[in-house]
Parts: C-alpha cells; sequence; structure tokens
C-alpha cells in the first residue's frame, strides 16, 4: 500500500478529489487532499500566495506522512510539486502529473500557456485592477474544464471555485536533475482537455520524459468525470 498526496490545482481545493479519495481509501491506500495556501478552506491572504509558498507547503504536508509519498498535481500545481520534490526528493516515492504542467528548468506556466492557442482558459480569466489575482468567468468553466462532468458536479464545483493568486503564473521553476530528475514522473493525459490541450500535454512529457503515460479519454478534470479509471492508474504506481 501507499501514501498519495494529492494537490489541487488553480482555482480549487482539496474538494475537488472527494470522488477520488475514498476509493483509493478503499484499496487500503493512505490518501491526504490538503488545500493550498489560499484556497479552499486555508485562509492565507491571496497577496502571500507564491510558487514558493505552495511548494513549501506541499513539502510539509508530505512530511506528516510515515513514509515517502505518491503526489499527484493537476494542472498548475504540476509546477509546485516539481519545486517541492526539488527541495525535498526523498520524501516523495513518485510524482504524477495529471492533465498538469510538465515543465523544465527555468520555465514559467505562461511560456508553455500561451502558445497553446486553443486552450479556453487564458480567455476566460478576469483579473483584480492591481493584476495580483485572477477570477474564472464561470459561464466558461463546464467547457474549458468540466466538459465530460455531470450538470449537477458542474454546480457543485461552480460553488467552491475561489480566485486565483497570479503570481505562480509567471514564476519559473528552479531543478536539477540529481534532484527533482532523481525521482520517478507519470504522466495522466486526457484526450479532450480544453484548459491544456492534449498537444501541449504531448510537447511536455516528451520533452521531460516519464516512466509511464496514462490515457484517458475525458476532459480536464478526470476526479470529476473518470474518477475509477483515473483511480486504476494511479493505484499501478
Amino acid at each position: 500500500m501507499s501514501t498519495y498526496l494529492l494537490i489541487h490545482g488553480g482555482w480549487h481545493g482539496g474538494w475537488c478529489w472527494d470522488k477520488v479519495k475514498p476509493l483509493l481509501e478503499a484499496e487500503g491506500h493512505t490518501v491526504m487532499a490538503p488545500d493550498l495556501p489560499g484556497h479552499g478552506d486555508d485562509t492565507t491572504p491571496i497577496s502571500e500566495v507564491s510558487m514558493d509558498l505552495y511548494a513549501r507547503a506541499t513539502v510539509d504536508f508530505a512530511a506528516q506522512a510515515s513514509e515517502p509519498v505518491i503526489v499527484v498535481g493537476h494542472s498548475m500545481t504540476g509546477l509546485s510539486n516539481s519545486q517541492a520534490v526539488e527541495y525535498a526528493p526523498e520524501k516523495f516515492k513518485a510524482q504524477v502529473f495529471m492533465a498538469a504542467f510538465l515543465l523544465s528548468n527555468g520555465q514559467c506556466l505562461l511560456d508553455q500557456a500561451q502558445p497553446d492557442t486553443e486552450n479556453l482558459v487564458l480567455r476566460n480569466l478576469t483579473f483584480s485592477e492591481d493584476q495580483s489575482q485572477m477570477t474564472f468567468n464561470l459561464d466558461a468553466v463546464k467547457d474549458a474544464l468540466y466538459g465530460e462532468c455531470s450538470d449537477e458536479d458542474v454546480a457543485w464545483a461552480k460553488e467552491r471555485l475561489h480566485a486565483q493568486a497570479s503570481a505562480p503564473f509567471g514564476t519559473p521553476v528552479q531543478l536539477s536533475e540529481e534532484r527533482w530528475g532523481s525521482v520517478p514522473r507519470y504522466y495522466v493525459e486526457c484526450l479532450r482537455d480544453c484548459a491544456i490541450t492534449p498537444k501541449s500535454q504531448k510537447q511536455m512529457y516528451t520533452a521531460n520524459p516519464c516512466e509511464k503515460v496514462f490515457t484517458i479519454d475525458t476532459d480536464h478534470s478526470p476526479f470529476m468525470s473518470r474518477p475509477e479509471e483515473l483511480v486504476k492508474h494511479l493505484s499501478s504506481i
């Protein structure tokens, strides 16, 4: 049995794993699905949120486990998880990028997202006056994030989405082969993803090869649209 640390993506909180966590636990695994700083029930002011804060919080979460964890990052948190692994590789058994940003040393999220002109995220964001945070156009979230999810699940998620700090999107990761590269990588690609398109996902896992690439024929949010299939892949690691 393994310990899984499930890290939600931008705008979300640990709540997004509510369908996945019990399925993994039913197989005997230990599962943590915390809120990152400034997300969910965490009260960190959004003005204090940074890539480094996400990464150090992730290391702290991993340190609570009795063994190295399998850390799963969705979307944006592929980057902060990578940075966390760089900081403390001994705390991580494997790193899973689930429809997530898998970038090389010195790259930031926008380096990959902006050229991907078919993604539906960047065009549906509203920035605060000081550009420090972004809100998602709720009329667009089904098409962008939850295309294969039920209407009930979409409504449930909409009620829980929070503003997202801008700073992590423009912060380059600082990674080394000696530390980050020493922890096995896995990728879960989603073939109907409109947030990080399949073309973009393939570019990333080709540039940074993984032990295995799992494929799910679904949207950007398999934790809601295909939880059983996702758990099958995660359990095989």
